[in-house]
């Protein structure tokens, strides 16, 4: 695909575009031809995103509302055309064990990194299924594969949005559509992070413009060589 900013006559829709990894992810599908639309809560930093990064469209929504986010992806459809990439890049987390958590805190994070899943899925696979083309890709990190007793509010709805998204892969492997998991184990380069971890050298920081470069790659890959599974990890990371 064209690496141009001229564009590719192609539309990304990318959720959760906070000030990392989500803005990187815009940056670098519009760098690559593609019309991106921005899918976050906070109006104001879409449109400063949108204002200095061309062929990118802001449509503010907060994915917890499943009406509202449905309502989104279809006016993006409209405008922008069918996506042939989607991330969703959202993510919600409550921490605390399992006696800690409220019962609303885990359904409102399996609303958010789960359910809203499902739906961008169902609603951009048909046309993608059409084509016999596209990418569905979700960005994660490690709480994914371990139920640690102090993430009893979030490790399972991350847990069950990878499970959900192999089912999306085995189902449109065969239709041409590549569905792929990306699992960041990593302290993303971001201020807080900088404050939480002021000790750490630069290069210990995950960088989120390397992040979207290999969530790019994936969605990229050539068929005979799709990955479900990957893992980002700087060289510094414990594991």
């Amino acid at each position: 695909m064209s690496e141009s900013n001229e564009g590719n006559g192609k539309t990304c829709i990318v959720t959760g575009v906070g000030p990392g990894t989500g803005s990187a992810l815009v940056k670098r599908f519009a760098e690559g031809g593609y019309t991106v639309a921005m899918i976050a809560r906070d109006e104001e930093r879409l449109a400063g995103l949108a204002a200095e990064t061309p062929n990118t469209h802001p449509y503010p929504c907060n994915v917890l509302d499943a009406d509202g986010f449905i309502a989104t992806i279809e006016k993006i459809k409209a405008d922008l055309g069918d996506p042939a990439v989607v991330v969703h890049n959202a993510v919600s987390a409550a921490f605390g064990d399992f006696m800690e958590i409220k019962p609303r805190q885990l359904e409102r994070t399996f609303q958010i990194n789960t359910m809203a899943l499902l739906h961008l899925a169902q609603l951009t696979a048909p046309a993608m299924i059409e084509k016999g083309e596209g990418a569905i890709l979700a960005t994660s990190n490690t709480a994914t594969y371990r139920g640690k007793a102090a993430f009893a509010g979030f490790a399972p709805t991350k847990a069950a949005q990878r499970i959900l998204m192999e089912s999306i892969a085995r189902r449109l492997g065969p239709e041409g559509v590549h569905a792929g998991y990306i699992v960041i184990d990593a302290a993303i380069d971001v201020p807080w992070a900088r404050e939480a971890f002021a000790d750490k050298p630069d290069d210990w920081f995950c960088k989120p413009a390397d992040i979207a470069e290999e969530v790019y790659h994936v969605a990229h890959q050539p068929r005979s060589a799709w990955t479900f599974d990957v893992m980002i990890r700087p060289f510094g990371e414990e594991w």
